[in-house]
């Protein structure tokens, strides 16, 4: 984790020698799209609850949340097949996990198979794979049954990062980028697969969390291929991966709490979650950038791929670094479109970088080469790694 030299920052966007590298992006999505504006009713119908004063604070969350449309596995003909999962205190834990695992391998499948066509090249030429998901438990993990899914040869290195949450992906970025880089030639897989089911209750004054993550919540897969010392002809690096950290916030493990019940997953998330984030991402930030050299570096002038956990997440950091409002468009169009998706959310919003990184190149003939890709998740854990837009 070097600094940057002069002959760096003035680089024409070639990737550093060495240097991790993403190289392709793919996504996907199971086939039920919730529209924002329906939800409440479909939940309530759905559970059968007609609680209006539940009704009604699950309608101001999915006002104030900003998600406009989310992707989710539950269907009408799962509720049908195992109608207990939608009925307050039943042991359903087995039946969750049977649709989870299931579900997550498809979309991971589809993601990485989406992922690859992009890159370009082999399945064959995959030697490594990290897989990232905290909606399934079994053993052996997805890991393997991704693996089986894709054809890659038995002799890939795989790598299984559970329950790791909204910080999954960023997690997930920086081990591929370890792999990447200490093993010359590799091109790792990096999957990432989730669905709410796991934790899919019915409303209860007990529970008034349930209600938020159904308002927020939303299911899907993500895949990206990394890589150092890309090839010129075949390949295409969009992102060099320089610098990455993680720490944890002392005393701060019960602010996002997750246990694995018999009635599935259950999650309580603090109030305080977004306080303490705003009060430590700008000293975290700091140590990010001064690691790789940046110290001096106007994050104005940097582009931010963000974790969107959550609007309030979004506004603090926004008001606290200063960001201009078009500093958070990705993370925020990702949100509207897709909720937060935990550890996928990543993916959706470095495309979402691209996109508009490309956009900003064609009209003013600018962009940001460097930035930040950011994530918060249990512990409290921040992930972060200092970023090169290289997309050409």
């Amino acid at each position: 984790m070097g600094s940057i030299d002069a002959t760096e920052l003035a680089s024409e966007k070639k990737p550093n020698p060495g240097k991790a590298t993403i190289l392709a992006i793919g996504k996907a999505f199971p086939h039920q799209l919730v529209m924002q504006e329906y939800l409440v009713d479909g939940y309530f119908k759905t559970t059968n609850c007609d609680d209006p004063e539940l009704k009604q604070k699950l309608t101001r969350l999915c006002k104030t949340t900003t998600v406009k449309t989310r992707y989710v596995v539950m269907s009408e003909e799962i509720l049908t097949k195992y109608p207990e999962i939608a009925i307050e205190g039943g042991s359903t834990v087995k039946q969750r996990l049977d649709i989870c695992n299931d579900a997550v391998t498809e979309m991971a499948v589809e993601a990485s198979r989406s992922c690859i066509k992009n890159w370009g090249r082999s399945v064959s030429d995959i030697t490594h794979l990290v897989y990232v998901s905290s909606s399934e438990a079994r053993l052996p993990g997805g890991d393997l049954f991704l693996a089986k899914g894709l054809g890659l040869s038995p002799e890939t290195h795989r790598v299984l990062l559970y329950f790791v949450g909204c910080s999954g992906g960023v997690a997930g970025l920086r081990v591929a980028k370890d792999i990447a880089e200490n093993n010359p030639g590799s091109r790792v897989l990096l999957a990432t697969s989730e669905t709410t089911i796991i934790g899919f209750k019915p409303p209860s004054k007990d529970r008034p969390y349930d209600l938020v993550g159904v308002a927020l919540f939303g299911d899907g897969a993500g895949a990206m291929i990394i890589g150092s010392d890309p090839d010129p002809v075949s390949e295409k690096p969009l992102f060099e991966l320089h610098t990455a950290i993680q720490n944890f916030i002392p005393d701060t493990e019960k602010t996002i709490d997750g246990r694995l019940t018999e009635t599935g997953i259950n999650f309580t998330l603090s109030r305080e979650l977004p306080q303490i984030i705003e009060d430590n991402v700008e000293s975290f930030c700091k140590k990010l950038i001064g690691k790789a050299g940046l110290a001096d570096k106007d994050y104005n002038q940097m582009f931010w791929a963000v974790h969107p956990g959550g609007p309030a997440i979004l506004n603090r950091m926004e008001k606290r670094l200063n960001l201009s409002p078009e500093k958070l468009s990705p993370s925020r169009r990702s949100l509207m479109d897709y909720g937060n998706a935990s550890s996928n959310s990543i993916v959706y919003v470095l495309e979402y970088m691209l996109e508009e990184s490309r956009k900003s190149r064609s009209m003013s003939g600018s962009e940001n080469e460097w930035g930040l890709i950011l994530a918060f998740g249990p512990g409290v854990t921040f992930e972060g790694i200092v970023a090169r837009n290289l997309d050409v």
